[in-house]
């Protein structure tokens, strides 16, 4: 059930008309919420999920097309064994609690990055997830597990050379479109809005080709206390930008 002020802003946002299709959070902000309880920091990743369930409803909500999380980075495997493992478990975990939901609201997951480095099991509840809400035709939720922008980009450029010397594509056809169609997420849009939490103002390696014209949003909110209220302020606005693309307005 929504609170009095996520219904007000959702109504603010419905008034307007104009929301983003595509929509990309790098959730942060985990550790420092559980350092300030005094709590190990798997506490706070866990508690993070319940984020995750916020910002689904809310873009279901909303009408987004298009939901794109940065779960775990590649640089993410430097960190202490034990929370690696925590967060591998969580990814399990919550696949397991809302793989069925997900797919009873018409969420269709589509999981990116260097998957082969996932233990069985979590490769497994991946594969599940897929399977299981492939159907989904409301929100597609792309969640990025051990990924990097920088290592996607070489990915690309890997396949347009392979491409390449097998003949099937000539060097001078290789063009913006050619690449993009070799990126993870060449079956969606581009986001239109870039969701950082926890007040930092960096991109983090995350979605470096796609982001290119997304508008930015800081919000200095610790990834687990953002509900559904910080995203609807996130798209109301988004809604006051004047996104002009290099054009200038008439």
């Amino acid at each position: 059930m929504m609170t009095d002020t996520e219904s007000d802003l959702l109504a603010r946002i419905r008034v307007h008309g104009a929301v983003p299709r595509h929509i990309a959070i790098i959730m942060d902000g985990n550790g420092r919420w559980a350092r300030e309880r005094h709590m190990p920091r798997p506490f706070g990743h866990r508690s993070g999920m319940k984020a995750v369930r916020a910002v689904v409803e809310g873009c279901l909500e909303s009408g987004v097309e298009w939901l794109s999380l940065f779960a775990f980075s590649q640089e993410n495997w430097q960190r202490p064994e034990t929370e690696v493992s925590a967060l591998m478990s969580l990814l399990e975990e919550f696949i397991a609690r809302e793989a069925a939901d997900l797919a009873r609201q018409g969420v269709c997951v589509h999981v990116h990055g260097d998957l082969d480095r996932l233990s069985p099991a979590a490769a497994a509840a991946v594969e599940r997830v897929r399977r299981e809400t492939s159907g989904g035709a409301r929100l597609g939720l792309n969640l990025f597990i051990s990924y990097g922008g920088r290592a996607e980009l070489v990915r690309a450029a890997r396949l347009l050379a392979t491409d390449v010397l097998q003949g099937d594509l000539l060097p001078e056809e290789i063009d913006e479109a050619q690449f993009r169609s070799r990126l993870f997420t060449a079956h969606c849009p581009d986001p239109d809005l870039l969701i950082r939490t926890s007040g930092e103002q960096r991109l983090s390696n995350f979605l470096l080709w796609q982001v290119a014209y997304a508008e930015l949003y800081i919000s200095s909110v610790l990834w687990p206390d953002f509900d559904r209220a910080a995203l609807y302020e996130a798209i109301c606005d988004f809604q006051r930008r004047d996104r002009r693309f290099g054009r200038v307005t008439p």
